[in-house]
Parts: structure tokens; C-alpha cells; sequence
């Protein structure tokens, strides 16, 4: 069988790069070539910053967020509204909703949504981390800002059976501005930012 690539380490840098999220192989190569023009230094910084997020980067220990330290900014923030808890299925998420600047309060990021279908199911998600959080006290908002759709809904069910009767917690969901079937990260900062506005009692 005749090589594709005229050489081993193309190759090598092509099956790397092609197997992130989003680069099929024609994007790989370009990369790869794009680095071969470039000065040294310039891959080895490229080199350098993968591995020092793979390493130094960790979560936090409160929210999940991706963070620096043992305890990221916004939780150790103290302008923003700590009686308010935005629960979101990643960390994109995150970075999502804060994009509409029109929210002032914590995050829990859950790491999925129920799917049975994927074997993934409760015991897998930081929900019984968020259930601790919130009957710790001090909270008096949930905020679920899960995707719609059956997955996101699902685990939004849930999450409010096991935060029924926790004196003084007003469960909200995001108001349906958004399309079904769209995630958090993929809905446009100002269809977001009205949906969290305008959120509403969980179930109404």
C-alpha cells in the first residue's frame, strides 16, 4: 500500500491532531504544515502550553469548573451573588452564560446529563455534590440551565426530586427561548441572556 503522506512524522503529527473533537484529516494536515513553516520555538511553545493545561490544570473543588487553583475565581469571588447557583452540564457552559453578562451568581457544573442510553446515569454527575451544596445552606435559587432536550430534561427532573423540601429553594429553569435540541454553548448570547432573565418555577 502506497503512503499518503511522504513522511513517518507527518503522518504521526497528522493521526495526533486528527484525533481531536472538530479536525478531520485534511484539517490535520494543514496544521501539521502550517507548523512545519514555523519557527521552532513556535511548536515548542505550542507544545509546552498543552502540557503544562494537562498538568496544572485541575477543577474546582466547589463549582467543577475548570480552575488554577484548588478553588476557582468566580467561587472565590466576593462580588458575586452567592445565594444563587447556575447548574450547567460542562464547563463551556459556563463560559457560555457568562458571555451575556447578565448573571452575577455561582455555577455548578454537573460533567453530563442523565442518558441511560450512553450508560451514563445520576451517580456518574456532580449531583450528589450539588445536593450537599445546597442543603449546606445559603443557597436560595437553583438555576437549571441544562440543554433541551430529553437527556436535558431528564436530569432537570431529577435534580428537583432531590431538592424537593429544602426549606426556603426556589427551583428556575431557563425560559424556552431556546431552540429543542440546541445546548447552552451553541444558543446566541442574547437568546441566552433573555432566557436566564426570564426564567421561570421549575415545572410551570
Amino acid at each position: 500500500m502506497e503512503q499518503e503522506y511522504p513522511s513517518p512524522l507527518l503522518e504521526a503529527a497528522v493521526a495526533r491532531l486528527s484525533s481531536l473533537p472538530g479536525i478531520g484529516r485534511r484539517t490535520a494536515l494543514r496544521l501539521a504544515l502550517h507548523l512545519l513553516r514555523r519557527d521552532v520555538s513556535e511548536a515548542v511553545a505550542l507544545g509546552q502550553a498543552i502540557m503544562d493545561l494537562r498538568r496544572d490544570i485541575r477543577y474546582c473543588s466547589v463549582c467543577h469548573n475548570i480552575s488554577d487553583d484548588e478553588v476557582c475565581p468566580i467561587c472565590s469571588s466576593a462580588g458575586r451573588d452567592r445565594s444563587t447557583v447556575c447548574v450547567v452540564e460542562n464547563v463551556r457552559d459556563v463560559m457560555s452564560v457568562e458571555r451575556t453578562g447578565q448573571y452575577n451568581g455561582l455555577y455548578h457544573v454537573l460533567g453530563g446529563v442523565i442518558s441511560p442510553v450512553d450508560g451514563i446515569g445520576p451517580d456518574m454527575l456532580e449531583i450528589d455534590s450539588l445536593v450537599e451544596r445546597v442543603r449546606a445552606g445559603g443557597i436560595g435559587e437553583v438555576i437549571l440551565a441544562l440543554p433541551a432536550t430529553m437527556e436535558g430534561d431528564t436530569t432537570d427532573f431529577y435534580i428537583y426530586r432531590r431538592l424537593e423540601g429544602v426549606a426556603g429553594l426556589r427551583v428556575t429553569q431557563l425560559a424556552r427561548g431556546m431552540a429543542v435540541g440546541n445546548d447552552i454553548e451553541y444558543t446566541d448570547e442574547l437568546t441566552l441572556g433573555r432566557s436566564l432573565l426570564q426564567r421561570t418555577p421549575f415545572g410551570v
